[in-house]
């Protein structure tokens, strides 16, 4: 009898330590997906700043969209009631037809792969070369100090003059476009990264350097990651410069290409 008072004893207690631990668990799974649940529920507060957010950009997409097509009905009731000379400044309609009829010879999209091509070449060796230049910069100082000067006047050059005397050096080809191309935004990429890679928090640098770092440690550690919102406005900067340097390019040197189809058409007045 003793024993098997003993032996219920001890099936008593482990039912009961088992069921304790059953509802610890039951108890901890409640508490998450209370706190889950609390932190799915907003504040009124949240939820008028988060639906004020939103209407916000709603306006701010329709009031875009309702301006452009403002300017252009306004641009076409111009030409309709000779307001402006349609055959100077054309007109949103005849520009549609334009479009169209290129399209159904695909002529048009033939210039736009040409154009958009050498775009994107410039573009990729614009952040390479200025990139790389920036970090050479920043590692020599003195180099940076001397050729400073030379950068501000090659940023300060205009481009379009540059232009004949690149088709004289390179000949009428497809280079000629694209070095153009990296003229008219390079420079000022250059010392637009120099300078932001050179306002680099001191203290961060210091630490790494008191820590034992070196240079290649502060520039993995805490510049490259401090940097990368200047690299990626610097490069929205610089496709619409290489654009623009393409088109200049295409002015002068090109068979094919939307520079191309602007000056054919004011040749032609189509």
């Amino acid at each position: 009898m003793p024993r098997l008072l003993i032996m219920l004893k001890n099936l008593k207690s482990k039912s009961l330590i088992k069921s304790c631990s059953v509802s610890k668990k039951a108890g901890s799974f409640c508490e998450a997906s209370s706190s889950l649940s609390e932190s799915a529920c907003l504040s009124p507060g949240q939820q008028d700043f988060l639906e004020a957010e939103l209407l916000h950009k709603h306006q701010v997409a329709i009031t875009r969209w309702m301006l452009l097509v403002l300017l252009l009905a306004l641009w076409e009731l111009a030409a309709r009631f000779s307001w402006i000379d349609s055959f100077i400044f054309s007109s949103p309609s005849m520009i549609f037809q334009c479009f169209c009829s290129m399209a159904a010879d695909k002529s048009i999209f033939l210039h736009t792969g040409v154009t958009l091509l050498e775009t994107i070449i410039s573009f990729f060796l614009v952040v390479v070369v200025s990139l790389a230049a920036a970090l050479l910069l920043w590692f020599s100082p003195t180099l940076s100090e001397i050729l400073e000067p030379y950068l501000v006047i090659l940023n300060s050059l205009p481009k379009s003059a540059m232009a004949p005397l690149l088709i004289v050096w390179l000949g009428n080809n497809t280079k000629t476009i694209i070095v153009a191309a990296i003229s008219v935004a390079l420079f000022g990429s250059v010392l637009t990264l120099h300078t932001g890679f050179s306002q680099t928090d001191p203290d961060k640098v210091k630490l790494i350097y008191s820590l034992g770092g070196k240079k290649w440690d502060v520039l993995s550690k805490v510049l490259l990651p401090s940097s990368v919102p200047l690299i990626i406005s610097n490069m929205k900067v610089n496709i619409g410069l290489c654009l623009v340097g393409v088109i200049i390019g295409e002015f002068l040197s090109s068979k094919a290409g939307l520079g191309y189809l602007i000056t054919y058409g004011s040749q032609t007045f189509s």
